[in-house]
């Protein structure tokens, strides 16, 4: 029996890097999975390939805008009509534009809290009732180690992260009492394709040697981590941050 079997995850930004490797292993690991992003193509394949490994239905593609209130009613309404409830919420939409405060129109520092900050809230807003009424549920944030301690030309970014970390630990607080849990894994640097947009590899590989093991992280160790959190063996766990690739 797999560690998430009979359970139903939504993940948002699952159509690739942290995303798609959390619900490739919660589909091994025996979940029904919610692929949720606004990139139609690449979340359609990564269904695609999910139910081809499982060799079941489990995986269902939803086309979103997880920082807009309609299209996450909308989902999770989704959710509910084909799985019928929702254990686990897996926020990790993310978008990562570099620049100083100098660099940081105000137009980018809206779009980045709207869709890694204000994403989580409307997603725990609208899932955290269905978990309620089942008295159960788990909720993973992905936030980043730059949310814990800044960053050097990620002010946008840092600060949204550091909103979620916050975020984290209130709603912890608050659903305790449901028996809902909620942490957020803080990763360093990921060899997602997001991180490498955002940075060339002249700029990587000059900066190789400040990584944990001198090298980048790989999706699949993110995604391990957040299936520990998601899962029952850390039933006595919330409120936490924990951080996957060295802290300095």
């Amino acid at each position: 029996m797999g560690r998430l079997e009979d359970k139903v995850a939504v993940i948002t930004g699952a159509a690739r890097g942290i995303g798609k490797a959390t619900a490739s292993l919660f589909a091994k690991e025996g979940a029904r999975v919610a692929v949720i992003d606004i990139l139609e193509r690449e979340g359609s394949e990564t269904v695609k390939q999910i139910n081809k490994i499982v060799g079941e239905n489990r995986a269902l593609f939803i086309k979103a805008d997880v920082s807009e209130e309609y299209y996450v009613k909308n989902m999770v309404n989704v959710v509910i009509k084909e799985f019928g409830k929702i254990d686990i919420l897996v926020n990790n939409a993310a978008i990562q534009p570099v620049g100083t405060i100098l660099d940081t129109d105000v137009e980018t520092w809206d779009k980045v809290m709207k869709v890694n900050l204000r994403s989580a809230f409307l997603c725990c807003k609208y899932v955290v009732p269905f978990m309620i009424e089942n008295r159960s549920g788990s909720i993973v944030n992905v936030a980043s180690i730059l949310g814990l301690r800044g960053g050097e030309r990620i002010v946008a970014y840092a600060t949204s992260k550091a909103g979620l970390i916050g975020f984290t630990k209130s709603l912890a607080e608050d659903l305790m009492q449901y028996n809902i849990r909620v942490n957020a894994v803080a990763p360093r640097a990921i060899d997602t394709e997001m991180f490498r947009f955002y940075r060339s590899e002249e700029e990587i590989k000059k900066r190789i040697g400040r990584y944990l093991f001198g090298r980048l992280g790989k999706p699949e160790e993110v995604a391990y981590t957040i299936l520990f959190l998601a899962s029952d063996e850390a039933s006595y766990i919330t409120g936490e941050v924990v951080v996957v690739g060295g802290y300095w």
